[in-house]
C-alpha cells in the first residue's frame, strides 16, 4: 500500500513539474512577445498581421487561457519602460527588436 502511495506522489509530482514549467514556458513567451510588440511604434516598424497569429499559433497551447491577459501585461510593462529609454539605448532596443521581428516574419 505505502509503495503504491509513493509511486502515485511521484507522478503527481512530476506532472506539477510539467505544468509548472509549462506555466514559465507561456509567461516567457508573453514576456518576449510583449517586447517586441511594445517597440513597434517606438522602433517605426509596421509588423505583418498575419505572421503575429502564425507565431502565436505555432508557439502559445491553445488550452492556454492566461496567455493573452499576460501578453497585455507584458506589453504594456515594455511600452513604459520604452518611454523613459536614453536615446542610444532606444538605438539598440530597435536594432534588436528589428531583427527579431524579421526572423519571424514580423516585418519584411
Amino acid at each position: 500500500m505505502l509503495r503504491m502511495f509513493v509511486i502515485a506522489a511521484a507522478i503527481v509530482a512530476a506532472l506539477s513539474l510539467g505544468a509548472t514549467a509549462q506555466g514559465l514556458g507561456s509567461m516567457q513567451v508573453a514576456n518576449d512577445l510583449g517586447s517586441v510588440l511594445a517597440s513597434e511604434t517606438a522602433c517605426e516598424l509596421k509588423f505583418n498581421q498575419a505572421a503575429i497569429a502564425a507565431y502565436i499559433d505555432e508557439i502559445v497551447e491553445a488550452t492556454d487561457m492566461g496567455f493573452a491577459s499576460n501578453l497585455s501585461t507584458m506589453t504594456s510593462g515594455h511600452e513604459y519602460r520604452l518611454r523613459d529609454m536614453s536615446t542610444s539605448a532606444k538605438t539598440a532596443h530597435c536594432a534588436q527588436i528589428s531583427r527579431v521581428a524579421k526572423s519571424y516574419g514580423f516585418i519584411d
